[in-house]
């Protein structure tokens, strides 16, 4: 029954991807392959820069975002269990699109922002211009405090989903054999959260590193995210640039890919397990 959907689906599917990879060698500008538009990329300083940039951001919100939300699902463990409440609470910011979240933190943290008033207004600092620059800031402090704010319930929703049902028995467990916390938190709590942590930290990085909903917000021109980049470059009423637009997109995913699978590897080996979660 499920076959023939999987069919279409990977038919539909494949033929994307196979029309990007042609395009990309510049099959329908010139019926010759070339490779000259991924050359381009390795030659191109705004891309160089923009690699760093984009690994930056995504390892800064993937690392931020499984910090507080192992920590918030941890403090929530309990109370979950006594109010099913908390897991409908943890998905309204779920519902909230990124783009939409990244003009809540331009209105919040922007010079002219919320905050910079509030701080005016209690003689924090000069006048609002004078609040730091945390967004289209060189480090892509904005972008990061979007996936931040966006992903961190995520994260903990998705660790919840696991600690929740288990209880807290295998602590007490370690507790009565004399372990103390932080040896019950090392050798107990983070080898049962680190499934779901794994996985949803998976998400989150790719997603930060392939997303350019709220870096076009609340990014520079230079250095711009990759998927800034591509966007602009497709976007553009020069078709000549399309394929090389095309080449950054697969180029990226290609190494998201890679990254993806490298981080998989460091996790099963770090937490001891067969499989990650997510397979």
């Amino acid at each position: 029954m499920i076959a023939p959907a999987m069919l279409l689906i990977l038919a539909l599917f494949g033929s994307g991807v196979v029309s990007a990879i042609l395009e990309s060698l510049g099959w329908y500008q010139d019926p010759s392959l070339t490779f000259r538009y991924y050359q381009q990329l390795l030659s191109s300083r705004e891309i160089r820069a923009s690699l760093g940039f984009s690994l930056g951001v995504a390892a800064a919100s993937t690392g931020l975002s499984a910090a507080f939300g192992l920590m918030l699902a941890l403090r929530l463990r309990r109370a979950a269990r006594g109010w099913a409440g908390w897991n409908t609470l943890l998905q309204l910011p779920l519902a909230v699109p990124h783009l939409a979240m990244a003009f809540v933190v331009l209105q919040l943290v922007s010079s002219s922002g919320l905050v910079a008033r509030i701080a005016h207004h209690a003689g924090l600092i000069s006048m609002p211009a004078d609040f730091p620059g945390l967004v289209n800031d060189q480090f892509g402090v904005g972008i990061v405090l979007v996936y931040v704010l966006k992903e961190t319930p995520f994260v903990a929703l998705m660790v919840l989903a696991v600690l929740t049902p288990l209880g807290d028995s295998y602590e007490q467990a370690a507790r009565t054999l004399g372990a103390s916390g932080p040896q019950r938190f090392r050798y107990v709590t983070l080898p049962l959260a680190a499934p779901p942590l794994a996985a949803s930290s998976l998400f989150v990085f790719a997603y930060a590193l392939s997303a350019f909903d709220a870096p076009i917000v609340l990014g520079r021109p230079y250095p711009a995210m990759w998927s800034v980049i591509a966007q602009r470059r497709y976007m553009t009423p020069d078709l000549a640039a399309r394929p090389g637009a095309i080449a950054l997109a697969l180029a990226a995913s290609a190494l998201t890919a890679l990254l993806v699978w490298l981080y998989l590897r460091a996790v099963r080996s770090s937490s001891g397990l067969d499989k990650p979660a997510i397979f």
